[in-house]
C-alpha cells in the first residue's frame, strides 16, 4: 500500500504515520502540509530519511500538488485541518480555505483517479449534548464556524460517494490526547504551564465535558476503517471517557506534584459547547476495534512525554501559552 496523507505534520497525522511505517514494513507515505500553524516537523524528524517515506510541502487547497501526488498512491487520508476552535471564531477564513475548499479539491481528484478517501472528521460537528451520546445518524448542530465546516465537508464527502460513485468514508473522533499535540491545546498547555509555575486558566466554572481518546487508540481506529470500512459509511470513535476540564487540569496537577492554586478561572468563551459524546458501538462492531489505553494510563504518559521533550515543543510554546485558555 502507498497512501497519501495530508496534514501529517499536524497531532494526529504524525502519530498515524508513525505507528503506520513502524507495523507495516511494506508500506510507503507520502506526506503533505504546508507546515503551517500546528504543524511541527520534529514530530518526523526520525523518518525523514526512510525511503519509506516523502514528505511534500504543500496545502490542500493547491490543486496542482495534490494532482501530481495522488496518482501515485493507493489511498488518501485526510487529517488536514485548521482545528482551532477559538481561531474560527475570530476568523473563520482560515476554516473555510482548509475544510472546506480543500476537501472539494481533494474530492475532485478522488473522481478523477479513483481513489479510496478517508475523511477524518470530529465529534463536534454533533454539537453540545444535554444527555445521551451521538451515533452516526445523529443530526449535525455545529456551533462554531470550526465545526460547521467539518459538517460541511462530511456533507460533500457524502455527495460525491452517492452522486459519482467515489470510494469516501468518514471517521469522527472524540477529543484526543497524547504526544506531539500542540501546546495550545488543553492537556499539552496544562502540562507545560504546570512546569513553569504558572497560572492555569479554566474556562468558565471547567465543567465543560469531553470524551477524550489516547491518540493511538484513534490512529488503530482509522487504519481498520482505511483496510475494511464500508464506502459511503461513516464510524464513529470514542474510548467512553467523559470526564470534566476540571477534573483533567486537577488530574495533571497531581501527577506534577503542583499545587491547585495555579488553577485561575476566567471569562468563558463565545458558544463554548457543554458536553460532546458519541457512540461507537458501530465500529465495534462491525470492523471489531475498541480501545486499549485506559485515560489515566495515558494521560501519565502524555505527562511524561512532554517533560522529557521540551526540544519539541520549546521553540512553540511561548505564543501558544500566551493564547487563550485552550481550544478543545
Amino acid at each position: 500500500m502507498k497512501l497519501l496523507v495530508t496534514g501529517g505534520l499536524g497531532f494526529i497525522g504524525s502519530n498515524f504515520i508513525l505507528k503506520t511505517l513502524e507495523k507495516n514494513k511494506d508500506w510507503e507515505i507520502i506526506n503533505i502540509d504546508d507546515k503551517l500553524y500546528g504543524s511541527n516537523s520534529k514530530s518526523l524528524e526520525k523518518i525523514e530519511k526512510s525511503n519509506r517515506y516523502e514528505f511534500v510541502k504543500g496545502n490542500i487547497t493547491n490543486k496542482e500538488i495534490l494532482d501530481k501526488t495522488m496518482i501515485k498512491c493507493d489511498a488518501v487520508i485526510n487529517f488536514a485541518a485548521e482545528s482551532f476552535v477559538d481561531r474560527s471564531i475570530s476568523d473563520a477564513t482560515s476554516s473555510f480555505d482548509s475544510n472546506l475548499k480543500g476537501i472539494f479539491i481533494l474530492l475532485e481528484l478522488i473522481k478523477k483517479y479513483k481513489k479510496r478517501l478517508v475523511q477524518v472528521s470530529t465529534d463536534e460537528v454533533f454539537g453540545s449534548l444535554d444527555k445521551g451520546s451521538a451515533n452516526e445518524i445523529f443530526r449535525f448542530n455545529p456551533s462554531s464556524p470550526y465545526s460547521a465546516t467539518k459538517a460541511g465537508a462530511e456533507l460533500l464527502v457524502n455527495s460525491y460517494f452517492i452522486t459519482y460513485g467515489c470510494n469516501c468514508v468518514i471517521t469522527r473522533c472524540t477529543n484526543n490526547y497524547g504526544p506531539r499535540q500542540f501546546p495550545e491545546k488543553l492537556i499539552p498547555k496544562i502540562i507545560l504551564l504546570a512546569e513553569q509555575g504558572k497560572k492555569i486558566p479554566i474556562y468558565g466554572t471547567g465543567t465543560n465535558i469531553r470524551d477524550w481518546i489516547f491518540v493511538d487508540d484513534h490512529c488503530d481506529a482509522v487504519f481498520n476503517v482505511l483496510n475494511n470500512g464500508k464506502a459511503g459509511e461513516s464510524y464513529n470513535i470514542s474510548a467512553d471517557n467523559e470526564i470534566s476540564n476540571i477534573s483533567i487540569v486537577k488530574k495533571i496537577l497531581a501527577l506534577m506534584n503542583k499545587s491547585e492554586d495555579l488553577m485561575e478561572f476566567v471569562e468563558d468563551r463565545p458558544g463554548h459547547d457543554f458536553r460532546y459524546s458519541m457512540d461507537s458501538s458501530k465500529i465495534r462492531s462491525e470492523l471489531g476495534w475498541k480501545n486499549k489505553v485506559k485515560f489515566d494510563d495515558g494521560l501519565k504518559k502524555t505527562v511524561n512525554w512532554y517533560l522529557s521533550n521540551n526540544d519539541w515543543w520549546k521553540n512553540i510554546v511561548k505564543d501558544s501559552l500566551n493564547q487563550t485558555p485552550w481550544k478543545n
